[in-house]
């Protein structure tokens, strides 16, 4: 296996915005719009109407886009997703809107952004111009206790996230939001955590959260969630790459595996296939970097769909060990390690 050319270069980076009703998620797009580093930003919503976009802050509408002041497109979902993403990069490219270079969706009335996610990964119209860059998604200060609680849909928002971020916490005292963060990392130890008020937030924090190139560097690592110091890496049985012992035992977990043996690309596909078929709707995520026959490898996926494999340059660090970071429901580590063990072994006896 040898590595050409960037698989990622000239794709255009798709941020989701995700959470639970009254999370303040229209707040946020609407805060959004109206900033100056939206330039060259596309935004899909489910409903102009429901953003409440000023007048003045518009030059120009069409059926579905309307172009704003500052340079921002807001385009509203009117039939499905899949649809409105290929209109909008045609339209890009016979230049009846400008040439954005970022698309940040809002997905209110999706309760589960799984199926997003899985779209930007399986339409392959779509994976040859989009790529995923970070799932971010809201939490409500007051209430998200509660939801995480009884609400399998909130859970789910937050155990596959990129980024966290919990608004309303200054109706909350510290008690309060100390018990909402820890139900959150027992969720999800790898995404950073914020809280912003009134839904202002800098763009700039919302992006650069996924794999945009495959050439190795810094991001790479920031993206696997590693240390970039080698020596601030916890020791065995720490945490690493997200790996956190949880305060209770909940249903979703985050696990973290290492292999020091290299894997031929077979065996870990077969290994990887067997797990999804077996166990596919409790596999909420899963990204790492794969030694496949010494060569650093970088995999991601959702339940059961999975992006194409990236061939990096080069390792981004000394550490040449395939790292795995699993969000699941009710399963183990050693379930899954074994699983590769297993396959592997079985693979190899069977080469002549």
């Amino acid at each position: 296996m040898t590595w050409s050319r960037d698989s990622l270069a000239g794709k255009i980076p798709v941020t989701l915005v995700t959470g639970f009703l009254g999370s303040g998620k229209t707040t946020l797009i609407s805060q959004l719009l109206r900033h100056p580093e939206m330039r060259r930003v596309a935004v899909v919503i489910n409903e102009v109407g429901e953003i409440g976009i000023d007048h003045d802050l518009v030059t120009m509408s069409s059926e579905n886009i309307t172009l704003l002041a500052n340079g921002c497109i807001c385009c509203s979902v009117r039939t499905d997703l899949q649809e409105t993403l290929r209109d909008l990069f045609a339209q890009r490219r016979v230049g009846e809107v400008f040439d954005f270079d970022r698309v940040i969706v809002e997905t209110t009335g999706l309760a589960d952004p799984a199926p997003v996610v899985q779209t930007l990964a399986s339409d392959t119209l779509l994976a040859a111009h989009y790529r995923l860059d970070g799932l971010i998604t809201l939490v409500d200060g007051v209430h998200g206790a509660g939801q995480i609680q009884q609400q399998t849909e909130a859970v789910k928002q937050i155990a596959i996230a990129d980024k966290i971020l919990i608004t309303k916490s200054d109706l909350v005292g510290s008690e309060g939001i100390e018990v909402l963060t820890e139900l959150i990392r027992d969720l999800n130890a790898q995404a950073p955590l914020s809280f912003i008020h009134q839904g202002e937030v800098a763009p700039s924090e919302l992006i650069n959260l996924g794999l945009d190139s495959s050439r190795a560097s810094d991001n790479t690592l920031r993206f696997l969630g590693e240390a970039l110091d080698a020596k601030q890496a916890p020791k065995e049985g720490g945490r690493y790459l997200g790996q956190r012992s949880p305060s209770h035992d909940p249903a979703v977990r985050t696990l973290s595996l290492r292999f020091t043996q290299p894997f031929e690309w077979a065996s870990f596909t077969a290994a990887l296939e067997l797990l999804t078929t077996l166990r596919g709707p409790d596999l909420l995520r899963m990204k790492g970097i794969v030694n496949v026959q010494g060569e650093p490898v970088v995999v991601q996926g959702v339940q059961h769909i999975f992006h194409t494999p990236v061939k990096m340059d080069r390792w981004p660090s000394d550490d040449q060990d395939s790292r795995l970071v699993f969000i699941v429901r009710h399963m183990n580590a050693d379930v899954i390690r074994q699983l590769f063990q297993a396959v592997g072994a079985i693979t190899k006896n069977e080469q002549p």
